[in-house]
């Protein structure tokens, strides 16, 4: 089973918009691909934080 978006982003199920944005960036920075070249981890990493932030993005669907 996936882990919650919450956690893997880092913020709270209160967070603004704002503060989900920022740690989506701030994470997709650091696990992305191109600054990880080889390394799976990362890879799988990164695809998993750009899930959670897919569901948690928009704030019309989060209600």
């Amino acid at each position: 089973m996936a882990r919650n978006p919450y956690q893997v982003l880092g913020v709270s199920p209160t967070a603004s918009d704002s503060e989900i944005r920022a740690a989506f960036r701030s994470l997709a920075k650091q696990y992305h691909p191109d600054r990880n070249p080889g390394d799976k981890a990362s890879e799988e990493k990164f695809k998993e934080v750009a899930a959670a932030f897919d569901i948690l993005g928009d704030s019309e669907a989060r209600k």
